[in-house]
């Protein structure tokens, strides 16, 4: 969930903005959605939805760092239903079997699961002036989705990037443990922000036309780069 928030960071830097003032909507309540909600909310936006496969709630005062401890206890202590949010807190409203993406936000995080954004969506969240998507789940949003985005003018992180943090972190994680070491929390993270950001270097390198970038393409091309250099490196062609 950090990773996703880092990498979106990045492409707004990149155009000398930031998350700070702006409204985000998160779709999940697991834990790449959960610590996508708390690190956005760290960067200075404001969160106003969380989901489940039950519908979503939208609570437009934000869900600050109080309320998504009620969400920790509610979702990873005693598994219930992300309902419960808008009993406890009175201008919240749960909407129920609906996704979060009618509600009119500057930056999109779909965490939840695979193809849960679809071209309508896209649509309505385009004509609601929405500047950026990352997605933080695999693959969520579908083919014609991403391209309506991307034919937007939208910033759109795929998944194969902004969704790398959670495989960095367990590298990290294999790291500490053949070195036998022990980093702290604040260490971790500091590596994770690296990693991310050269993860966005290298997209905006192989992405780049003019002055825009097509984090479709970059992602694409970085990849198959990687594992080209890969190949040379250990005599396979």
């Amino acid at each position: 969930g950090y990773g996703c928030v880092y990498f979106c960071e990045n492409m707004l830097n990149r155009l000398g903005d930031s998350f700070k003032g702006k409204t985000v909507s998160v779709s999940g309540s697991g834990n790449v959605a959960i610590y996508a909600c708390e690190k956005a909310t760290e960067l200075g936006g404001k969160v106003v939805t969380l989901s489940d496969s039950g519908g979503f709630i939208h609570d437009p005062d934000g869900i600050d760092a109080e309320k998504l401890a009620f969400v920790k206890d509610l979702k990873e202590v005693r598994r219930g239903r992300i309902s419960e949010y808008a009993t406890k807190y009175a201008n919240a409203t749960f909407h129920d079997q609906v996704r979060p993406w009618g509600v009119p936000v500057d930056i999109a995080l779909p965490c939840a699961t695979q193809n849960e954004l679809d071209l309508e969506d896209a649509r309505t969240l385009i004509g609601n002036g929405l500047q950026a998507v990352a997605e933080g789940a695999n693959m969520p949003t579908e083919l014609k989705a991403a391209y309506a985005f991307r034919d937007a003018g939208t910033l759109f992180a795929p998944a194969k990037a902004a969704n790398a943090g959670g495989v960095a972190v367990s590298g990290l994680e294999q790291s500490q443990n053949a070195l036998r070491l022990s980093w702290s929390h604040e260490e971790v993270d500091t590596k994770l922000k690296t990693i991310m950001k050269d993860i966005h270097e290298k997209c905006v390198k192989f992405g780049k036309d003019g002055e825009r970038v097509d984090y479709i393409d970059g992602a694409n091309l970085a990849g198959f780069a990687k594992i080209a250099d890969a190949m040379v490196a250990y005599g396979a062609v």
